[in-house]
């Protein structure tokens, strides 16, 4: 461990927050060092903490986005719901939401509102859709934006499209929102003001759709749907192995197919072949192609294809289950997992994807309970026993 702090120690925000766009961004900030106060309904909390119960009782997504986070439960539909959360945004440096859109403003919480009254905060508006325009009000649920995105049109089969696996639009924005947050630290220690950040969850996935909506705006067709094959580079799919699994290969350039058609393929007259010897030839006859690829693998075993994929210096991976990527040798060889504490005690969880070598690891903290800082937190902002329990049997704070 090193001496310096993480990066973000002495930083505190607060998040009135739910679901995952805002929470899995306030999340990276805690791993950072960042003292995170969520603000939760009393009546249920966060909705995200009722999707399942896969996590030894608590919901999943809830785990992923909320560790090394302080919960106050407060009723933002009673005054002194919303004064509580004034008071803790006034000691903040971030305040982050992702409220249905209006709703912020109408409690005087919208970001141009707070850092109209504070110039040194910074204050970040996740939405759906932005704050303006025909879809501004629209709900935005994730599924619903990679529909609005495109993504949906170009992930699945040629029969079907297929929704991502996991929730893009809502981890786009989130990322978006953190490094806004990381940008307008960077700009307040230089200027002084922090200010608003304006983030939304279609700008956010729409730019992640660059490779293929640059290609269907400047080629002018989008890149067909082929499930695991890549649009526009052959071959570059997943191919069944003697032993049941699935492995996957990339040839990225000519060189790499002549390698593979030569030690793999033990077919060396391919790589001058009319039909195979370019990618544009490998794609347009990709039927052809992936019958040569699907032969060869198909006779070896998944750990034997690995082998000489590699020895042959073509690029190949396992197509893992989530079983096995929770047993992946090099998340184990690079001691990435880290046990959390969590209401149902420890729970498994990754490293955050940045590492600070020589530096202090992230602080993983524990996911909170509902409200389980309430108390802690009313009393910092000087209020006595008799008052907090006042607010409570009112129904204010749980």
């Amino acid at each position: 461990m090193g001496t310096q702090p993480l990066p973000l120690d002495g930083i505190t925000v607060v998040a009135v927050e739910q679901a995952v766009s805002a929470p899995f961004a306030t999340r990276q900030l805690a791993d950072l060092g960042a003292r995170v106060i969520k603000v939760e309904r009393p009546d249920g909390g966060d909705f995200a903490r009722g999707y399942d119960t896969a996590a030894h009782g608590l919901a999943s997504h809830f785990v992923w986005c909320n560790r090394g986070k302080e919960s106050i439960a407060v009723d933002l539909k009673d005054p002194r719901g919303v004064r509580i959360v004034r008071d803790l945004i006034a000691g903040a440096d971030v305040f982050v939401q992702n409220l249905a859109q209006g709703a912020a403003a109408r409690l005087g919480l919208d970001a141009a509102a707070l850092c109209a009254g504070d110039p040194r905060l910074i204050a970040v508006d996740v939405s759906g859709y932005g704050p303006g325009g025909p879809y501004a009000h629209k709900r935005a649920y994730d599924m619903l934006v990679q529909c609005e995105a495109g993504l949906v049109s170009v992930t699945g089969t040629d029969e079907r499209p297929v929704k991502a696996g996991v929730p893009a639009a809502d981890i786009a924005a989130a990322m978006y929102a953190f490094s806004g947050v990381l940008a307008a630290l960077l700009r307040r220690g230089t200027t002084g003001v922090g200010g608003p950040v304006e983030i939304s969850m279609l700008d956010s996935l729409a730019e992640w759709m660059g490779h293929p909506l640059h290609h269907g705006m400047h080629g002018g067709e989008p890149p067909a749907r082929t499930g695991v094959a890549h649009a526009v580079i052959a071959p570059y799919d997943a191919y069944g192995t003697a032993d049941g699994a699935q492995v996957l290969l990339s040839v990225q350039n000519d060189r790499e197919w002549r390698r593979l058609a030569e030690r793999i393929l033990k077919r060396p007259e391919l790589a001058d072949d009319p039909r195979f010897a370019t990618n544009t030839a490998r794609t347009a006859h990709r039927e052809l192609t992936d019958a040569e690829v699907a032969r060869a693998i198909g006779g070896l075993g998944a750990e034997e294809a690995i082998g000489e994929l590699e020895a042959a210096g073509i690029a190949c991976a396992r197509l893992n289950t989530v079983r096995e990527v929770a047993g992946h040798p090099q998340l184990a060889a690079r001691d990435r997992w880290r046990d959390v504490d969590s209401p149902a005690g420890p729970l498994r969880a990754l490293l955050p994807p940045i590492t600070l070598p020589g530096g202090p690891e992230a602080r993983m903290g524990a996911v909170p309970a509902l409200g389980e800082h309430t108390d802690a937190l009313l009393s910092s902002l000087g209020m006595t026993d008799e008052e907090s329990a006042a607010l409570r049997r009112a129904g204010v704070v749980a």
